[in-house]
């Protein structure tokens, strides 16, 4: 059974743009993309960059496990370092959302239990799926977006 899966990216360390391409490109069963958003970081040191932010649809059989073993592969391929939470990074792949499944495991908690406070997640989700953003959401979610392209 196919799923409809949505994932957040984001980088702002080295090739941004680079490793943006490298994650759709290492992710199985993409279908679309949102546009690319430049943010300013939310939460973290504050000497860190801005990031550049998109969300990606999957339509996929795969299990939520192989597809978080996927964005961790691209992670590891963009050499993403783990120091601090919401540091600086290469990349970042999150699951927001597995069809309508949630999943509390080790691993995995969906839906992403960060997302519906997040402008840089909620806007370009709104792009692909707005019957998924809740409404006013833009009136709630915190930090700063603005379009800067497509992949």
């Amino acid at each position: 059974m196919k799923r409809r899966v949505f994932i957040a990216l984001g980088s702002n360390l080295g090739d941004r743009w680079g490793y943006l391409r490298l994650a759709v490109s290492m992710l199985p069963d993409v279908v679309r993309l949102s546009p690319v958003y430049e943010t300013a970081p939310v939460g973290g040191p504050d000497d860190q960059g801005p990031f550049l932010n998109m969300v990606i649809e999957l339509s996929t059989s795969l299990s939520a496990e192989r597809i978080w073993a996927a964005g961790r592969e691209a992670e590891s391929k963009a050499q993403r370092v783990r120091v601090e939470l919401d540091g600086p990074r290469t990349l970042d792949v999150d699951i927001l959302l597995f069809g309508e499944e949630k999943i509390d495991t080790a691993n995995l908690q969906i839906p992403h239990p960060r997302m519906w406070g997040r402008r840089f997640v909620l806007q370009p989700l709104s792009d692909l799926a707005p019957e998924f953003v809740p409404d006013g959401w833009e009136s709630k979610a915190i930090g700063d977006v603005r379009v800067v392209g497509n992949l």
